[in-house]
C-alpha cells in the first residue's frame, strides 16, 4: 500500500510540474478563471487574459475570438454560467459593449452573483458587499490598463473585506438575495 501511495504523491507532483505550478516547496493547482466575450469585447477581453495569465491564472476561454468572431453574449454568458455551476471555476469575466448584457444573462442563473464593473472601485465593491463571482466589463466603457486594475481589485478582494463589522448582515443578506427567484 505504502508503494501505492508514495505512486500517487509522485504523479500528483509530476503533474503540477507540467503545470509550472510547482516549486521546492510547495505544489499548487492554479485557479481557473472563466472568461467570455462577444464580437464587440474581444479585443478587452484578449488584454485581460493576457493580464490574467501573467498573474498565473488559468484561464478558459468560452467566448467569441478573432478566429470565431460571431459567438453572441447570450450564447457565452450561458455557457460560462453553466461551467461556473458545474464548478468547472469559481470566478469568471463576461465582456460586451457595456458589461450589461452579459450581467443581464448571467444572473438568471442559480450559483451566479454577476456585477456591472464600470469602475476600480466598483470591482471592489461587488466582492466586498455582494459577494459576485462574475465581473462583466464593457469594452465601450474600459482602457486596458483600468480595466486591469479592476480586474486585480476583484480578484484581490474577499467577501466582507473592510466591512467586517457588517459580514453577518452581508451573508444573511447575500443567502436572501439568492433565494429571490420569480
Amino acid at each position: 500500500m505504502k508503494m501505492k501511495f508514495t505512486t500517487l504523491v509522485l504523479a500528483a507532483f509530476a503533474a503540477c510540474a507540467a503545470m509550472g505550478a510547482c516549486n521546492e516547496r510547495k505544489c499548487e493547482m492554479k485557479e481557473t478563471i472563466l472568461v467570455a466575450a462577444d464580437p464587440f469585447a474581444v479585443g478587452l477581453k484578449k488584454a485581460i487574459v493576457a493580464h490574467l495569465e501573467k498573474r498565473g491564472f488559468a484561464v478558459k476561454d468560452m467566448g467569441a475570438t478573432d478566429a470565431a468572431p460571431e459567438k453572441p453574449y447570450f450564447e457565452s454568458a450561458v455557457e460560462v454560467c453553466r461551467a461556473l455551476q458545474k464548478g468547472e471555476a469559481k470566478r469568471a469575466f463576461l465582456f460586451c459593449g457595456t458589461g450589461m448584457g452579459m450581467n443581464m444573462i448571467a444572473n438568471r442563473f442559480k450559483g451566479v452573483r454577476a456585477a456591472v464593473v464600470e469602475s476600480v472601485f466598483a470591482a471592489k465593491m461587488c466582492r466586498t458587499i455582494n459577494d459576485a463571482n462574475v465581473c462583466c466589463m464593457g469594452q465601450m466603457i474600459w482602457g486596458d490598463m483600468m480595466a486591469e486594475a479592476a480586474a486585480d481589485a476583484f480578484l484581490d478582494t474577499k467577501f466582507t473585506e473592510g466591512l467586517e463589522p457588517l459580514a453577518k448582515f452581508l451573508e444573511d443578506a447575500r443567502t436572501k438575495v439568492e433565494a429571490i427567484r420569480d
